[in-house]
């Protein structure tokens, strides 16, 4: 190829495509806000299919006697196969796999929060619980039927038809 062997246009290109990779890991926060818009552009697979192509041409055109041609559509084949796999079995679910904020009820079951509207005996009041999600307010009764004052701590016993069922909390350390 222009006077060059092949297995230096390979190898530079998977030199280059390397380097390329290491500078994208740094400075990937930076460029994802570039390329959000652009469908089907996805520079991590772009950068993994040029590097497996590269490599293993360069190892079928040094360790095998097949024609240059053919090894280019093998290298192509194995890589844009590695290539999607690598998309969809692991940039898909990290890109899904955000943090989230929800939280369900029964994930609510054991919190302490606070009384911000007195529970009455045999009736409902409200109270705020601090979690990851911030602070939420939710209608709460006795477990017991019993009166919570205002401003006390409570210990979430249950979860029952987006009620809580909670009880007075003395903690330990008081």
């Amino acid at each position: 190829m222009f006077g060059i062997e092949i297995q230096t246009v390979y190898l530079t290109t998977l030199i280059v495509a390397g380097c390329i990779t290491v500078l994208y890991i740094l400075f990937s926060d930076a460029l994802d806000g570039v390329v959000d818009g652009i469908l089907f552009f996805n520079p991590s697979v772009i950068l993994a299919f040029i590097t497996i192509t590269s490599a293993s041409g360069y190892l079928l055109e040094q360790f095998s006697p097949m024609s240059s041609l053919l090894v280019l559509i093998i290298s192509s084949t194995l890589s844009a196969i590695l290539s999607s796999l690598l998309y969809f079995f692991i940039l898909v679910p990290l890109k899904s796999a955000e943090v989230s904020l929800a939280y369900t009820e029964q994930s609510l079951e054991g919190q302490i929060g606070k009384v911000i509207v007195p529970i009455p005996k045999d009736g409902f009041g409200e109270v705020v619980i601090e979690t990851a999600a911030g602070i939420i307010s939710k209608r709460a009764t006795g477990f017991d039927n019993e009166a919570i004052d205002y401003n006390d701590e409570i210990l979430i016993i249950e979860v029952k038809d987006g009620t809580l069922h909670v009880k007075k909390y003395q903690s330990p350390f008081k």
